[in-house]
């Protein structure tokens, strides 16, 4: 009333000021800046900057806000004829709210400098790519450059034609271990990520050379950090889509801390039995997660972080027509519970330690409700890491850490009567495992020069066997926008627990091994576009197989292998190839990035005595990411995937339509994988809630993919065989909701 009441001829006031980015300082263009419950509004220009006058005096409530980032509202005064400026920070909306700047170098300086294969994902990236359907943020993993994902049903992906399970999650500097929503023991599945991706602060590719405080993992490290909550406020989030739903919860912990709590529930399940009836993945899950954050002094901070989810397949509909042997229950459960402290003093010095806990559990039935399969995997961990800045910028990097393994299960197998048992696999055991790594690194010649070298130890006390894994990096800026890297590491992983005591494995099997080379440039096309080409080798050795375990032709007579082959170290061979990308990140306008890379991993098992590509190997890869924000309030993005096929894993040959057995191993490839998705954020506001809707096509093309699913037999006397090959999603339209409430 102040505001419509004031004399006419009182003077006018005014406001303005710029509209930031919190993470890297660039200004927002096309941003909505209005006055709540007045007519009065204005658009942010190129530079940020918004002016609105004519303004009378009385008290306002200025709202800022715009599609992908989180709405801000601040109240003010104006006085006769005033003018007041105002600098608004806008943080996107899977980070936490913050009120400054973070002062970065640029778009693409990396958050470890020791690692020349560093690749990021920001907020909006990640939300974008992270797909209506599923929600996960391993499907924007995906997306990267040098990323091969050809399996829509599962959120893992391969790098250089290693599988998944050579690449290590960590999260909060924890390696997690099978942290996804999943049917285990089946070797065709699908997963999804059981944490929250609105809950991290932020996700880094480490693919070749990676540093030293990733350890026994021989592929690459994915790094991701749980973000704290509000600080500033109580913040309520709601999301509901045709695959999911969930509940999302942060506000302050007195003065000095925060808390942050989401729970997600998921029917992807009814998808998924719309586009593949009878597949063993058409699971359903519910999960929850949640963090504290304690400041005990302005140098020490606590934090207490839990997850919890449970996987839950159902297809007792289908029991008619399946065998003794099909799955039809399924359940998983899987927890983890950290704890850490974190000391930090005047910029020079850095100190950490966390202790988690870890459990998954697995259970599958048969048709009879008769175990299939079932295991029970534990793990307590302490890691403690020291960062210290002395004498010239140089950095000092430090860490250990303990691990208690343990790992029971089994896999049995049915005849024509449920009295008829056969082991298929038993395990039981425990292991230690220690750690630490020590890492210098520094620059020199002001600055265009910088160097990084360390070395890590570890130590399994199962097979007692030590490894030291050294590495070193190289950045040379020599022209002003052009910057050459290289990179050199050796790598260990140490076998799991279930292969160490299985009935075909032995206590002495070693830790694989890789030796990663990497040469890259890097050239800036302005301040926000760069263009990039990187080759590589990875050289692997003592990769685990069976080498007999699967039936093939030896000089034209069947091979039948026996019920439980050994497991050996018996594989060695590489991946190598180049890869180039071009990429913009922006705030406004156009961002992405289109990549493409060359592949060749070929593998030689030394008993068998064969040389064939490897499962994963993929000779060419296409990744595409566009996003674009054409309105305050609305915003379009696509992705694009192309990859030339995986090989056929098995000794196979097409004969007409039939499949027989071959002497060569994976001679033959499925079909190109290709995939366009599209996707429209579109925001609504009102005075204390947010509403954005979420439209997205998956498959736009309607392109017809298949993946591998099982190999169901052969006729050893014709060496016919029988193949199961599955189609993945067809075109699927899928809309979804966020509702937020900023009191």
């Amino acid at each position: 009333m102040l505001v419509w009441l004031a004399p006419p001829g009182a003077e006018a006031a005014e406001i303005h000021g710029r509209v930031m980015d919190s993470s890297s300082g660039e200004p927002l263009a096309r941003v909505l800046v209005e006055l709540t419950g007045t007519p009065h509004r204005a658009i942010s220009g190129p530079q940020g900057q918004f002016q609105i006058d004519g303004l009378p005096p009385g008290d306002y409530e200025l709202r800022v806000a715009t599609v992908g980032y989180r709405l801000v509202r601040r109240t003010f005064s104006l006085g006769t004829g005033e003018s007041k400026e105002f600098e608004i920070i806008l943080s996107p909306d899977t980070l936490r709210r913050s009120d400054s700047v973070e002062v970065t170098a640029g778009p693409f300086e990396p958050i470890r400098q020791e690692s020349p294969s560093e690749l990021t994902l920001n907020g909006v990236e990640a939300k974008n790519l992270a797909s209506v359907l599923a929600d996960d943020p391993l499907r924007a993993v995906q997306t990267l450059p040098g990323v091969v994902s050809n399996d829509d049903f599962d959120s893992r992906f391969s790098l250089r034609g290693a599988d998944y399970y050579r690449v290590g999650l960590y999260l909060d500097d924890i390696l997690l271990h099978n942290p996804f929503h999943m049917v285990a023991g089946e070797p065709a599945t699908g997963s999804l990520t059981a944490f929250n991706g609105d809950m991290l602060e932020g996700i880094s590719l480490h693919g070749r050379a990676f540093p030293v405080r990733y350890g026994d993992r021989t592929a690459g490290a994915l790094d991701a950090t749980v973000r704290q909550g509000n600080r500033e406020a109580f913040n309520l989030r709601t999301t509901a889509s045709a695959s999911n739903s969930g509940l999302l919860a942060e506000g302050p912990l007195g003065r000095r801390g925060s808390w942050l709590a989401s729970v997600r529930k998921s029917y992807l399940q009814y998808v998924i039995r719309r586009t593949a009836p009878d597949a063993s993945l058409a699971f359903g899950f519910v999960d929850a997660q949640s963090k504290l954050s304690y400041d005990l002094t302005s140098r020490h901070q606590v934090s207490l972080t839990l997850i919890d989810g449970l996987s839950d397949l159902d297809r007792a509909r289908a029991i008619p027509k399946l065998g003794v042997n099909a799955l039809i229950w399924s359940k998983y459960h899987l927890t983890l519970a950290s704890a850490g402290w974190r000391y930090a003093s005047g910029g020079t010095l850095l100190a950490s330690s966390r202790v988690a806990y870890m459990r998954e559990r697995f259970n599958n039935r048969n048709r009879d409700s008769l175990p299939l399969a079932a295991g029970h995997y534990g793990e307590w961990v302490s890691e403690s890491r020291l960062s210290w800045v002395w004498g010239g910028g140089r950095t000092l990097e430090a860490g250990t850490s303990l691990r208690r393994l343990r790992d029971d299960g089994f896999i049995r197998r049915y005849q024509s009567t449920p009295f008829a048992i056969r082991l298929v696999d038993s395990y039981a055991g425990n292991a230690l495992r220690m750690a630490g790594f020590l890492q210098q690194s520094g620059t020199a010649a002001g600055g265009r020069v910088y160097l990084a070298g360390g070395v890590r130890w570890d130590r399994h006390s199962t097979n007692q066997v030590q490894t030291l894994s050294p590495h070193v990096s190289l950045a040379l800026a020599l022209l002003p926008r052009t910057t050459f890297r290289f990179g050199w590491g050796r790598y260990a992983q140490f076998p799991e627990l279930q292969f160490l005591y299985s009935l075909a494995g032995r206590r002495s099997l070693l830790p694989e091994r890789s030796i990663h080379w990497l040469a890259s440039v890097e050239h800036r096309l302005g301040e926000r576009t760069r263009l990039r080409a990187e080759f590589y080798d990875r050289e692997d050795r003592d990769l685990l197989a069976r080498p007999f375990y699967e039936p093939r032709l030896i000089h034209g007579v069947i091979f039948n292998p026996p019920q439980t082959p050994p497991i050996r170290n018996s594989v060695r061979g590489y991946g190598r190839g180049f890869e180039v990308f071009v990429q913009r990140r922006t705030a406004n306008r156009l961002m992405g990035w289109a990549s493409y890379s060359y592949n060749r991993a070929r593998l030689r098992d030394g008993e068998a005595r064969v040389s064939y590509p490897a499962d994963l190997d993929q000779r060419h890869t296409v990744n595409v990411f566009a996003s674009y924000r054409i309105r305050p309030t609305v915003n379009l993005s696509a992705r694009g995937l192309y990859g030339s096929g995986f090989p056929i894993p098995g000794f196979y040959r097409l004969v007409g339509s039939d499949y027989y057995l071959a002497e060569s191993r994976n001679q033959l490839r499925l079909d190109a994988y290709s995939r366009i998705d599209a996707r429209i954020n579109k925001t609504y506001l009102y005075r204390r809630w947010r509403m954005t809707l979420y439209g997205e096509v998956v498959n736009l093309l309607n392109q017809s993919n298949y993946r591998f699913d099982s190999f169901n037999g052969y006729n050893s006397k014709t060496g016919r065989v029988s193949l199961t090959l599955d189609r993945m999603f067809p075109i699927i339209p899928s809309v979804g909701l966020m509702l937020e409430y900023a009191p």
